[in-house]
């Protein structure tokens, strides 16, 4: 019996050597995540104590009320999940925290995929450091895609850590504050694993609805702040309707180039075509259109990944609001209530999840 456990134990401590050798890189980055992840809540102060600082900026002082405000607004009258969230500061001093890897392939809307425990497969990598990024940006290269890096403003752990107030998000209007906080919400309220469209669109829209229900409660109907914010949404349907009927006749190229032609051949008529596209969007009646203009001048033209970026995040946004209108007669707490709880319990959901 000794003998049995013995050899028992031996083998199990063999295959367990072989998970972490196997498993070596994903384990260093998810250490490495671990590490950047802890330095940020370590360095992070209570609002409270931010807020009786005399030092700290007036301006400052009110987004974080602002703040509190916008997250007792989301769980007592939208229904979100209650969280620690946003109860902690942190100064990024004006720098960057972390940096998002992204990938495409160049002649395809095919997104690069990497797979990570609990949040299943995702089509970005986050690093918090930069050398780390630009590493995994140019392996993927290596491997046959188009890559692009960016910072987020924020992001969410899904409530397994406290996420705090980023430094950077006080420079944000009312209602893009809001719309910031909502999104981050959602994602600790609704998470489906390995469906990373569903879970962005999904939050980018109750996010921008959400936001728009707290200004008309704080502010008013006929206030400047909703006002502002209308305008934004006003020009963000805009661009959205655009962008998907450009996302699709982009994707309609791809798939209709002739095999024979020359990698040069596609490029150019890949250039061609996002120039036209550019130049269509700079022409649509925006109510700010500073934001959306392309500037020829000064740019290179986008690559598949920021398409890729868009689709991501806003995509089935018609879709969400059909639902949300017919469906749920335009009540958010039934929505994001009824929604969170059937994604829970596996059951189908009236959109896209896939």
């Amino acid at each position: 019996m000794r003998k049995l456990f013995r050899r028992t134990l031996k083998l199990l401590l063999v295959l367990a050597l072989i998970a972490i050798i196997w498993n070596f890189r994903l384990i260093a980055y998810g250490i490495g995540q671990l590490n950047g992840q802890l330095k940020i809540i370590l360095g992070s102060v209570p609002v409270e104590e931010v807020l009786q600082n005399p030092d700290t900026d007036n301006a400052y002082k009110k987004k974080l009320k602002l703040i509190s405000e916008i997250r007792r607004f989301a769980t007592d009258s939208l229904g979100l999940t209650d969280t620690d969230n946003y109860t902690t500061f942190y100064d990024q001093h004006q720098k960057p925290l972390m940096w998002v890897v992204t990938g495409c392939r160049p002649y395809s809307l095919e997104a690069k995929k990497w797979h990570f425990p609990v949040i299943g497969e995702v089509s970005y990598k986050g690093f918090f450091k930069e050398e780390l990024a630009k590493e995994e940006a140019a392996k993927i290269r290596k491997e046959g895609f188009v890559s692009d890096i960016y910072s987020p403003s924020a992001w969410s752990t899904l409530g397994y850590f406290k996420d705090p107030i980023l430094s950077g998000m006080l420079k944000r209007s009312p209602g893009r504050l809001a719309e910031l906080i909502i999104h981050e919400s959602t994602h600790a309220t609704c998470y489906i694993e390995s469906s990373v469209d569903f879970n962005e669109n999904f939050a980018t829209f109750t996010g921008e609805q959400g936001a728009a229900i707290f200004l008309k409660s704080k502010y008013g109907s006929d206030s400047e702040e909703l006002r502002n914010y209308l305008n934004f949404l006003h020009d963000e349907k805009l661009y959205t309707t655009y962008m998907n009927k450009a996302s699709q006749r982009l994707d309609s190229l791809y798939k209709s180039m002739p095999e024979h032609l020359s990698i040069k051949e596609k490029a150019t008529m890949k250039f061609n075509f996002i120039a036209g596209i550019l130049l269509e969007q700079n022409r649509l009646p925006f109510r700010a259109p500073e934001k959306y203009l392309f500037d020829f001048s000064r740019n290179s033209l986008p690559d598949n990944t920021e398409f890729m970026a868009f689709l991501r995040y806003r995509k089935n946004q018609d879709q969400f609001q059909k639902v949300f209108d017919t469906l749920y007669q335009s009540d958010f707490r039934k929505f994001i209530t009824d929604i969170s709880a059937k994604a829970k319990r596996n059951e189908p959901l009236p959109f896209p999840v896939r």
